[in-house]
């Protein structure tokens, strides 16, 4: 049941609501809720009248007195349980809040914060977000679809809950993810709160604390596998087909096993990615090429070491092969200059466990040939960066310290400016930071990180380190495929993404040792990458036939600035 309808008045323009609830159900609507800024008009037509205080306050006045109650709490997870609270209060407060703040409060609605509150979920939950769809339920799709009351579903981010960030299975205690996802997508991307849905998918858990948890709230189940699993995910692919032909669907969070099988088996079938994935090795991508105009050198003169292949691994190969090949390589040239290193060392062409995502990046044993080794057994991380002689290293392997002083010295003696992404989070989990790469490589170290980090005073400069976080992409490449009626989302969209991304970082910028743009800037980069995604989706045929000029109007007008907007009383739908 609809709770409210965007409506234009034909006669002077105005843009307002028609809400279809009255009294306490329209204060505990969290899409709706304006609390103390309802205005008197508003109050007597929309039965409030004696609910409220007299007074009027502004969003302003209510996002200054809802800071100061963000400031008393003690902890971080205490800050996420207020913020989400006040997200299930009043979502126009919620997000004019977090825009204002959000270098602040991102790392508290999303990493690392959102890992520490996933782990507890089912002891700190106050109200249901989202859906939950279970192998109980999923018959019922199109009815579950059919009584959510947004007017109108674009966005949908949806986990299974197996691969919570580096905390493994949680089961549906997963869901702080998607819902943290969503936040991102209005606060940095600006879609509007009420076309977003995240969505669980409640196969199970083969988590043991959960299973043993009283207050465990999920499918009390051991985990759906093989058919029975993907039975269930293409009934729900095919429910939101047919109920929300428009949206656009993003995978979170999914295991290695299926999240690259769910991406190929439905890439084509329904307009999605996969932020681990993609949005990972684009964001990482853009940071690349920035550094490459820093150095003055293309992709085709590096070589590439991305240790850690599992989805993030994987897409960061995948985006460098990308670029390789625009540059005009073929694929045993980019097979030359891309190593990949997992658990079992410097993938082979002859691994027997080498998994299908993985294999494209592997080497032949004649890569060897000439190579000292320290065991002939395998070959590991500092046998391939003295061998291989990398000027890029990526790490993705949540092993603090794994890229040592004597591994950074040796990809310094390779090139006269070393790229070195450690993008690893949280703090505790990073591959090396800022200080120990400057005084491995004596300040010439390009650097981006996974996890923030503070200004690096050194040898008289200061060097800035660019968080490599998937915010600059993912918020930007939905908007900009929902705005340009993408069909769906390809590699080459992608690409553009991460040109634009590095486009946006300025000379002094990239002098003072920036990769990417500043966090503060987010909701206009997310414009420039929405804009050049709707362009090459337009370009390549695959999205709608308008100008740049109005591309970027449409994109600008599509996002939603936090504010109470004016509502008009309309017919009350099942009670009031």
């Amino acid at each position: 049941m609809k709770t409210f309808e965007f409506k234009i008045d034909p006669l002077t323009s105005e843009e307002y609501y028609e809400v279809y609830l009255r009294g306490r159900q329209l204060l505990n609507d969290p899409h709706l809720n304006k609390a103390s800024a309802f205005t008197p008009e508003e109050r007597m037509s929309l039965g409030l009248t004696g609910l409220l205080r007299s007074g009027v306050s502004t969003l302003e006045s209510q996002v200054q007195r809802s800071l100061e109650a963000f400031k008393r709490k003690p902890d971080d997870l205490e800050r996420y349980i207020f913020l989400i609270g006040m997200q299930d209060r009043s979502e126009p407060l919620f997000y004019k809040l977090l825009v204002e703040n959000l270098e602040e409060m991102v790392p508290i609605v999303y990493t690392p914060t959102v890992g520490q509150a996933c782990l507890q979920m089912s002891h700190i939950v106050r109200r249901f977000r989202g859906l939950y769809i279970d192998p109980d339920n999923i018959a019922d799709i199109d009815q579950i679809f059919q009584n959510i009351a947004l007017p109108h579903v674009y966005l949908i981010v949806v986990t299974d809950g197996e691969r919570i960030l580096g905390l493994g299975d949680l089961g549906s205690d997963g869901m702080g993810i998607p819902v943290g996802k969503v936040s991102l997508y209005v606060a940095a991307g600006g879609l509007h709160p009420s076309v977003c849905l995240p969505i669980c998918l409640d196969v199970g858990t083969n988590n043991e604390r959960l299973l043993k948890d009283p207050l465990y709230l999920g499918y009390r189940k051991p985990r759906l596998t093989g058919s029975a699993y993907e039975e269930m995910v293409e009934r729900f692919v095919l429910g939101v087909r047919r109920n929300f032909p428009d949206a656009l669907l993003q995978w979170e969070d999914f295991a290695k096993h299926t999240a690259f099988k769910n991406l190929e088996r439905y890439r084509e079938r329904i307009l999605s990615f996969n932020d681990d994935i993609q949005g990972t090795g684009a964001t990482a991508l853009g940071a690349l090429i920035t550094a490459m105009r820093i150095k003055g050198s293309r992709f085709s003169d590096q070589r590439f070491l991305v240790v850690g292949m599992g989805q993030a691994g994987v897409g960061n190969a995948m985006n460098i092969r990308t670029a390789l090949r625009e540059e005009g390589l073929s694929e045993k040239e980019i097979r030359a200059r891309i190593f990949v290193v997992d658990v079992q060392g410097l993938l082979m062409e002859d691994d027997p466990k080498l998994e299908d995502p993985q294999r494209p990046f592997a080497q032949p044993r004649t890569t060897l040939e000439g190579w000292t080794l320290e065991s002939s057994d395998r070959v590991g991380l500092e046998d391939v960066v003295r061998n291989a002689h990398p000027t890029a290293l990526i790490g993705v392997t949540a092993k603090r310290g794994l890229f040592s002083e004597s591994i950074l010295r040796q990809v310094a003696k390779n090139t006269d400016r070393p790229v070195i992404l450690a993008l690893s989070n949280p703090t505790a989990k990073t591959e090396c930071t800022p200080e120990e790469v400057a005084k491995a490589t004596g300040g010439r170290g390009l650097l981006a990180t996974g996890s923030p980090f503070k200004p690096l005073n050194w040898d008289g400069r200061q060097i800035m380190t660019s968080q490599c976080n998937n915010l600059y992409m993912f918020p930007g490449m939905g908007l900009g495929a929902l705005v340009g009626h993408a069909a769906k989302v390809t590699d080459a969209m992608f690409l553009t993404a991460s040109k634009t991304l590095s486009d946006m970082v300025t000379p002094e910028q990239r002098e003072a040792g920036l990769l990417l743009p500043p966090m503060a800037d987010i909701r206009a980069v997310s414009r420039r990458v929405a804009v050049a995604v709707a362009r090459e989706a337009r370009d390549s045929g695959l999205g709608r036939l308008v100008d740049d000029e109005q591309l970027e109007h449409l994109v600008a007008k599509a996002q939603w600035t936090p504010h109470f907007a004016s509502y008009r009383p309309g017919p009350v739908r099942g009670g009031g």
